[in-house]
């Protein structure tokens, strides 16, 4: 299923649905093996990789197994039983492999792909490579929304991502990586574009900081590129520090060059 795009699949899913729900009423009591077999042998590789992924997505993994698998077995009554080993504590959740490296996968972080990742490119990522990639984006200002804006993904989907391997690493005993606070307010492109719109036209910083009810320094930080990198909009030139430093010296009185010298120099000449 990896050739076909998020729409594609998402279409392959739901013509997968009848087939999934065929499956069930066959499975609990409609049908034998043989119905079972029909209806496996006459989808395609593609297809059966998309009906794996349907009915998994039709159980719930905090359901109890018993509830879940008690219609496997029956008493001479012909009520369901739920072997013991099936207790009620229990739930489908507990049936995964409890190991680490089948939970977590590698913690090798690829750094080319992390930077395509944060610059929106087509890239391939591991969860150790999206988890140090949404530190880069949250460094940046964004939230996990904005990921998802920047991927082209339907919305929660970063969430979900983040939330899954949350909970893996809780399970496997592991400390889950700190993703690093949101600086600020979060603004959305239409916003950040008319800011640095307007930094071009040359209004202050003060000014626009005003009007987007947002810090000054919030202000430099969007007009220059250094947050929300992936909107459009002109960026502005960060100022060197060594011009600033040369412009409070000259207003400071500081330096051979400063105003105060200039005027100690001038009077020197007129008298």
């Amino acid at each position: 299923m990896s050739e076909l795009n998020a729409a594609q699949r998402g279409d392959l899913a739901e013509s997968m649905l009848p087939v999934a729900a065929h499956l069930a009423v066959l499975v609990h009591g409609d049908g034998g093996p043989e119905d079972v077999s029909a209806v496996i042998h006459g989808l395609t590789d593609t297809e059966k990789d998309a009906l794996i992924v349907v009915l998994a997505g039709l159980v719930d993994p905090e359901q109890p197994m018993g509830k879940a698998l008690g219609w496997l077995d029956f008493n001479e009554h012909g009520s369901l039983t739920v072997p013991p080993s099936w207790s009620e504590a229990g739930t489908i959740r507990d049936l995964v492999p409890d190991q680490e490296e089948l939970e977590l996968g590698d913690d090798y972080v690829d750094p080319a792909a992390v930077a395509k990742f944060v610059k929106g490119f087509r890239v391939e990522v591991t969860d150790a490579d999206f988890l140090a990639a949404v530190q880069e984006c949250f460094a940046l200002g964004m939230t996990l929304g904005d990921v998802d804006r920047l991927r082209g993904w339907a919305s929660k989907t970063a969430e979900k991502w983040v939330n899954r391997l949350r909970k893996r690493y809780q399970r496997a005993g592991r400390e889950f990586p700190s993703l690093g606070p949101v600086v600020g307010p979060v603004l959305t492109e239409r916003d950040v574009v008319k800011m640095r719109q307007r930094s071009e036209r040359g209004d202050s910083d003060v000014a626009i900081s005003m009007s987007f009810d947002v810090t000054r320094e919030t202000v430099r930080a969007i007009c220059t590129g250094k947050r929300y990198p992936h909107f459009g909009g002109p960026i502005r030139k960060v100022r060197s520090a060594k011009g600033t430093q040369a412009s409070r010296d000259f207003m400071c009185g500081h330096g051979a060059t400063s105003q105060l010298a200039t005027k100690k120099h001038q009077l020197g000449e007129a008298a």
